[in-house]
């Protein structure tokens, strides 16, 4: 299936339902404290989607039951919200969807819980510094494979590894589209498959993990932790490549 090249109205709309996936992130960065329970965070999330004028668009997605995947600790993606109450120490990834007269939104973060380890400091700070970079390397005309290097470079460069088997990925009349871009490189040669062109529209979320890039999904078949049992980290925005670089469409 050909990648979607989108007009420049088509792009302010998905801007528009991304903006509202930065703000409901922010929103959940500032409430992330100590006692906080993670169904509130969901429940206050999705208020912020609905009161916007959109959907939270994961609430039923592939039977997602809830509006945020609120991935705590071990959970590097797609955590379902508990009655859990955050802890000192804790870190919690947030990735939020956005429906908006047809078009969607995605972005996450991770967020610490007070004050937390050196270690895991690091890892937070390797997940979004690889998805900057990232971005300011996206030109007109790479391949989606040299973007691919580039993010698995920079993650090994912080001694730290890419989880496998998840991407990022395509967006905008569907919540993920083609193509479906690894953390890594897929195969040996980064000069094969499809060309970034302007107008085209994706998400960008390197998953982080600490030795083992294998992923294992747990019983709730949602939660996906590492092999290595430790905790993981997780960033995203969708970006769109207006006049040969990439613009961030999820700020708030």
């Amino acid at each position: 299936m050909a990648i979607a090249l989108r007009k420049p109205a088509e792009i302010e709309k998905l801007r528009a339902a991304n903006k509202i996936v930065g703000g409901a992130l922010e929103l959940m960065r500032a409430n992330t404290k100590v006692g906080a329970s993670l169904k509130d965070l969901d429940a206050m999330g999705e208020d912020y989607i609905r009161s916007h004028g959109a959907k939270p668009s994961f609430k039923g997605l592939y039977g997602f039951p809830n509006s945020v995947c609120c991935s705590l600790n071990e959970v590097i993606i797609h955590g379902i919200p508990t009655d859990y109450k955050l802890q000192e120490g804790d870190i919690i990834g947030y990735d939020i969807g956005t429906e908006l007269e047809g078009y969607f939104g995605d972005a996450a973060i991770t967020a610490a819980v007070g004050k937390i380890s050196k270690h895991d400091e690091d890892m937070i700070a390797c997940a979004k510094d690889t998805l900057y970079h990232a971005i300011s390397e996206i030109k007109a005309g790479m391949r989606f494979k040299e973007l691919s290097l580039i993010i698995e470079k920079f993650i090994i460069s912080r001694g730290f590894m890419p989880l496998h088997d998840f991407c990022g990925h395509g967006i905008g009349k569907q919540p993920h589209e083609e193509p479906q871009i690894p953390n890594y490189l897929n195969g040996h040669n980064a000069k094969a498959g499809p060309k970034i062109k302007d107008g085209m529209v994706f998400c960008l979320e390197p998953m982080i993990c600490q030795k083992d890039s294998k992923p294992i999904i747990l019983e709730n078949k949602w939660d996906v932790v590492s092999a290595d049992g430790l905790r993981g980290s997780h960033y995203e925005h969708t970006v769109a490549v207006i006049n040969g670089k990439a613009e961030i469409l999820s700020l708030a």
